[in-house]
């Protein structure tokens, strides 16, 4: 098991771990979208259930990700020529696993050919699984989206691979990271320090861009189907919650925005709504149409102010 410590960097941070950010005594523009949030969360909520079966339930590679870990991630299936010349049918060939050094390589040459040619309007997805999954009909298509997520990433890992897209001069970085970690038994602690080292690392590098940390899902509880789901429920909604809270104060003490995402994805009970997932942890079609609606928002109290 990784220690989820916080991980050094070669790079320097002295301009930003000496910085000392005062709060405005004003009402914060974040407090503002907490409000208009939850507001849209009826609206959007209810538009997307009289839906109904208009929407796929889920694309087939979110439905099909329970893996653990990135080592256990596979590839889409192939089909293999003499078989079906044999049997005039398409046969499944053999399963291929992608190693997380694999998926890092990959992610990277993506972000070269962005910043060989970059983009207007970019924005990265940097996180695990739940932003590696997002549909790309379904972001807004506002702008540009460089997806950077990786299933079963950490804070940790995260941290480790930021330098990946440092030649794209993204104007929007939006950051989700955490689930992984509780489940993997990290510490509060760890899972904040964290967080705020890569805050600091994406304004060192990034300085011109826009840091958006978002809030990390809840879970279904009891509702849950996710093969792990006894490790799911060793982890009360609660204590997310209580982590979100440090969080924002993390990002506002570190002067980036932080994007409140638990108005839209909670219930009454504090759980993820099963309509919006497809086993209690990950999102189906209808749970990231939710998410886009908060990103378009964002876009547009940013645009507002």
């Amino acid at each position: 098991m990784e220690k989820f410590g916080v991980v050094s960097r070669s790079r320097t941070h002295k301009s930003l771990l000496g910085m000392e950010v005062s709060r405005s005594k004003t009402v914060p523009v974040w407090a503002l979208l907490s409000l208009l949030t939850n507001a849209v969360l009826i609206v959007t909520v209810a538009q997307l259930m009289g839906r109904g079966n208009n929407l796929t339930e889920s694309s087939p590679a979110s439905a099909a990700l329970t893996v653990d870990s990135p080592e256990e991630q596979i590839r889409p299936t192939t089909v293999t020529n003499s078989a079906k010349a044999v049997l005039d049918v398409p046969v499944p060939g053999p399963r291929h696993k992608w190693s997380y050094q694999q998926w890092v390589t990959q992610l990277g040459r993506e972000a070269e050919a962005a910043a060989a040619n970059r983009p207007p309007k970019l924005s990265v997805l940097a996180g695990d699984s739940l932003s590696m999954w997002f549909p790309t009909k379904l972001l807004p298509p506002d702008r540009i989206w460089l997806n950077q997520g990786i299933s079963g990433e950490t804070s940790v890992g995260l941290l480790k691979r930021l330098q990946l897209f440092d030649r794209t001069l993204p104007d929007t970085v939006f950051v989700m990271i955490g689930i992984n970690d509780l489940l993997r038994g990290a510490s509060d602690e760890g899972i904040l320090n964290n967080q705020r080292q890569i805050i600091r690392d994406l304004r060192w590098a990034h300085p011109k861009a826009q840091v958006v940390v978002q809030s990390i899902l809840p879970h279904s509880g009891e509702q849950s189907t996710w093969e792990n789901r006894d490790r799911l429920l060793a982890i009360p909604n609660s204590r997310i919650r209580a982590i979100n809270r440090r969080l924002k104060e993390i990002a506002n003490s570190e002067n980036v925005s932080y994007l409140d995402l638990q108005p839209l994805f909670a219930d009454a009970d504090g759980n993820l709504p099963t309509e919006l997932s497809t086993d209690g942890l990950h999102l189906n079609d209808r749970g990231y149409l939710v998410w886009r609606s908060a990103l378009q928002m964002f876009s547009q109290m940013q645009l507002k102010n």
